[in-house]
């Protein structure tokens, strides 16, 4: 049930005629309290889904702006097992589908038959894990299935054409098209041009489910401009850097951009 949530909140954007919006954000940074203010205030900005990230001693993914998130939540004490408890008690407020962006190690240390009974248990309709590779995703895709939870794949520039399109046959839910050579975080010029243009054709082309675009996006014209070529964005860095400094003004203009 909860992957058929995220499927169907993903069709229901695209066939309204808008794209699809998913803000990530840092479980435990400023507390978990404030999580669930944040994942409140996002849901009624009305975005799609929310990514959730589960902070990690050495996220090979992620950029200055989220390993300080990660840093700040890891002296609240948060753990993978922490937020989903903490998730499972918000159930009956969360309206939109959650995903988990979590590594490998704090998976294999919960268990990972007790971390996919768990986590839809707490409302969790999709895990993204960077740092598993496409041939041993059988460790946990099975479970994941049992629990009918989507396994969301990455996709990146350097992927071949024989291994984009493995990507994309494998992945659940969204397929996530990296649009930058490197980690996350904020950039002044992500390419809006010809060349993501080709690089989105040639994953749409081997991919049935939608086609999503982070990394480095975090201006209202890049929302748009990337958005045009595929079906929505994922942002984290600036979200995370907006809620910081207390601009959710700024937020609701970027979630509104895929929406124009």
């Amino acid at each position: 049930m909860s992957k058929e949530k995220l499927d169907k909140a993903l069709n229901r954007t695209l066939e309204s005629g808008q794209k699809v919006f998913i803000p990530y954000i840092m479980a435990g940074d400023g507390g978990l309290d404030s999580l669930k203010e944040q994942i409140l205030f996002l849901q009624e900005a009305g975005v799609t889904a929310i990514e959730i990230g589960v902070p990690f001693s050495d996220p090979v993914a992620d950029g200055p702006t989220i390993q300080e998130a990660g840093k700040r939540s890891l002296q609240h004490g948060t753990s993978l097992r922490i937020v989903l408890d903490y998730l499972k008690d918000l159930k009956p407020v969360v309206r939109i589908p959650l995903i988990v962006m979590t590594y490998l190690n704090p998976v294999f240390k919960y268990g990972i038959e007790n971390f996919c009974t768990n986590a839809l248990q707490s409302g969790i309709s999709g895990v993204i894990i960077p740092d598993l590779p496409l041939e041993q995703s059988e460790l946990i895709r099975d479970h994941l299935q049992e629990n009918e939870i989507a396994l969301i794949q990455l996709a990146t520039l350097t992927s071949s054409e024989e291994r984009m399109k493995k990507i994309a046959k494998a992945s659940e839910g969204f397929l996530y098209a990296v649009t930058v050579n490197g980690i996350t975080g904020e950039r002044s010029t992500v390419d809006t041009g010809e060349g993501l243009e080709h690089y989105m054709k040639r994953i749409k082309k081997h991919s049935n489910t939608p086609v999503l675009a982070g990394f480095g996006i975090s201006t209202p014209e890049q929302v748009r401009k990337i958005g045009a070529a595929c079906d929505g964005v994922i942002i984290g860095s600036k979200i995370i850097s907006l809620w910081k400094e207390g601009k959710r003004n700024e937020i609701k203009e970027l979630i509104q951009a895929t929406q124009q």
